[in-house]
C-alpha cells in the first residue's frame, strides 16, 4: 500500500490571463497548494489539472479566457487522459451562476473572493485527502515565501482589491467587489520576503493605488506606505514603483514621498481616460483638461526629470467630435512620456452600456488610430531623449532569439512589461543585478546601451 507522503505530488499547471494584479493572485494560489504537497507542471503532458486564472475586465478579455480554456480542455482530449481544469478569477466572478452549463468541460469555478479556499478545491477535483489539512482559507495563517509567475528581479505586489468608484464604463466593481486595503503588516512580510529571495523592483498595484489606507481606521496613507517600505528595502538597494494613481489621490503628502524617499521612482502613473469636463461627468469621473494641466504642471515641478503616463478612453457613448479633438490635443499639449489609448467597449452590466448615444465602431476605431499615433510620436521622442545617459538598469533576462544572445533589462522610467526594454548586445551580467549602462540608440521604445565600469563611467565594459 502506497502512503500519502510516498505517493507522487498531484502537478499542476498554472496558466495566466489579464493583467498584473492577476499574476498575484495567481502566485498567491501556487504557494498555497506548494505548501499543501501539490507541484508545479510546466505543461499539460505532465499536469494533473490545470488552473486558468480569467480575465474579465473587457468582453474580448472574457472571450481569451474562454478560448484558451477550451484549448487546454481540446489538448486534454486530443491526449486521451482526462485533465481538469479548474477556471479562477474574473469570469467566474462576474458570470458564475451561467458557466456550469455554458462550460461543462470545467471542473471547478473559483470567484476571485474563494481563490484563499484553491487547496480544497483541487482536493475535491483530483479526490485527494488532503496532506496538510489547515492549508486553505484564513486557516493557513501565513503564507511560504511569496512565489511569483515570472521569476526575476522585479515583482507585483498587490496592496489593495476591489474598487469604489463604479466608473460608467467599467466592470471591476462587479467583478472584484468593494474597496479594500492589505494591512500594512501584511504588504511589509511579502516585500521583505522578495527582497531577500532578490528582488529589485516593487511594483505596487491595486484598482485605485491612491487611497490605500482609507478604509484601515489608522491614519494610513499610500505616502505612509512608501516612507516605510522605503526603509525596508532600503538596505537591497531596491526600487519602488507606484501603478494606477487616480488624479484625486495627488495629495501634497503623497507627492512628498515621491519626491524625497530615494526608493520610489519618479515614475507616476495617472490614468485620467478623457479631459473633457462633460465626458468625465458621463463616466461618473471628475476632472477637466484645466485641472489636469495644473496638476501636471505642479508635479513636473516639484518632481524635476519625472515621467509621466497616463491612459486616454476614446468613444465613450456621447463624445462628440469636438471633445474627441479637446483630448488629442490635450495629449499633445501634455506631452506624456507613455500613454496608453483604449476603444470604448460596450461592456454589460456597466452604466454605460446601457446609454443611447453609443458612438459607431467605425468612429471609435479612427479616433483610437489618431490618437494612438500621437501617443506613439511622444512617446518614441520621450525615448530617444534618454540617449546618452548612464543609468542603472535592472537585468530582466537573456534574450536568444537573434543573431547573437543579448541581455534585456529596463531602467528606473520603464515599468516593466509596459515601456520597452534596454538591449545590451555585449557584457556579462546575471538576471537580477543592477548595472550601470550608456544608452547609445533608440527605437521605438526601445533602447540599446553598453555596460560601463568604473568609477569613471567613461569606461565600457
Amino acid at each position: 500500500m502506497t502512503h500519502a507522503s510516498e505517493a507522487k505530488a498531484p502537478q499542476v499547471l498554472f496558466v495566466t490571463l489579464g493583467c498584473a494584479k492577476n499574476e498575484v493572485d495567481t502566485d498567491r494560489m501556487r504557494s498555497l497548494l506548494l505548501r499543501a504537497g501539490y507541484g508545479e507542471a510546466g505543461d499539460t503532458d505532465d499536469a494533473d489539472a490545470v488552473i486558468v486564472n480569467t480575465c474579465s475586465f473587457l468582453a474580448s478579455a472574457t472571450s481569451e479566457s474562454v478560448e484558451r480554456t477550451l484549448e487546454l480542455a481540446e489538448a486534454a482530449r486530443e491526449g486521451v487522459r482526462e485533465l481538469p481544469i479548474v477556471m479562477c478569477g474574473c469570469v467566474p466572478s462576474r458570470y458564475g451562476a451561467d458557466l456550469p452549463s455554458e462550460l461543462p468541460e470545467v471542473a471547478s469555478f473559483v470567484r476571485t473572493d474563494e481563490e484563499d479556499g484553491i487547496v480544497s478545491v483541487m482536493d475535491g477535483v483530483l479526490g485527494r485527502e488532503s496532506v496538510v489539512p489547515s492549508a486553505s482559507g484564513a486557516a493557513a495563517g501565513p503564507l511560504a515565501s511569496p512565489l511569483r509567475t515570472v521569476q526575476g528581479a522585479s515583482a507585483y505586489v498587490k496592496i489593495s482589491d476591489g474598487c469604489d468608484r463604479f466608473c460608467s464604463f467599467c466592470a471591476i466593481p462587479y467583478i472584484r467587489g468593494r474597496y479594500a486595503s492589505r494591512p500594512y503588516r501584511e504588504i511589509e512580510r511579502e516585500v521583505s520576503a522578495l527582497a531577500r529571495e532578490g528582488v529589485r523592483e516593487f511594483v505596487l498595484i491595486g484598482q485605485d493605488t491612491g487611497i490605500w489606507g482609507e478604509d484601515l481606521g489608522e491614519g494610513d496613507t499610500l505616502a505612509s506606505l512608501l516612507v516605510r517600505l522605503g526603509q525596508v528595502v532600503r538596505p537591497y538597494g531596491a526600487w519602488l514603483r507606484v501603478l494606477y494613481l487616480q488624479p484625486e489621490g495627488m495629495t501634497d503628502e503623497l507627492i512628498a514621498a515621491i519626491r524625497d524617499v530615494p526608493e520610489v521612482l519618479p515614475y507616476i502613473d495617472i490614468p485620467i481616460q478623457h479631459c473633457d469636463a462633460r465626458v468625465l461627468r458621463s463616466m461618473n469621473r471628475t476632472g477637466s483638461a484645466e485641472e489636469f494641466s495644473a496638476l501636471f504642471s505642479r508635479l513636473r515641478r516639484e518632481i524635476p526629470g519625472m515621467v509621466l503616463r497616463t491612459t486616454g478612453l476614446v468613444g465613450f457613448p456621447g463624445e462628440t467630435d469636438d471633445e474627441f479633438e479637446e483630448l488629442l490635443a490635450f495629449v499633445e499639449h501634455e506631452e506624456f512620456d507613455y500613454t496608453s489609448v483604449f476603444t470604448y467597449s460596450r461592456e454589460e452590466g456597466t452604466a454605460g452600456a446601457r446609454m443611447s448615444d453609443q458612438v459607431p465602431e467605425d468612429v471609435k476605431l479612427e479616433r483610437t488610430q489618431r490618437l494612438h499615433d500621437v501617443a506613439e510620436e511622444l512617446g518614441f521622442s520621450a525615448t530617444a531623449s534618454h540617449v546618452g545617459e548612464v543609468v542603472d538598469v535592472i537585468v530582466d533576462g537573456l534574450d536568444t532569439d537573434g543573431e547573437a544572445p543579448e541581455l534585456i533589462g529596463h531602467a528606473w522610467f520603464q515599468a516593466p512589461d509596459c515601456d520597452g526594454a534596454v538591449h545590451i548586445p555585449e557584457g556579462e551580467a546575471a538576471v537580477g543585478e543592477v548595472v550601470r549602462v550608456r544608452l547609445t540608440e533608440a527605437f521605438c521604445y526601445e533602447l540599446e546601451g553598453e555596460i560601463v565600469r568604473g568609477d569613471e563611467e567613461g569606461e565600457v565594459a
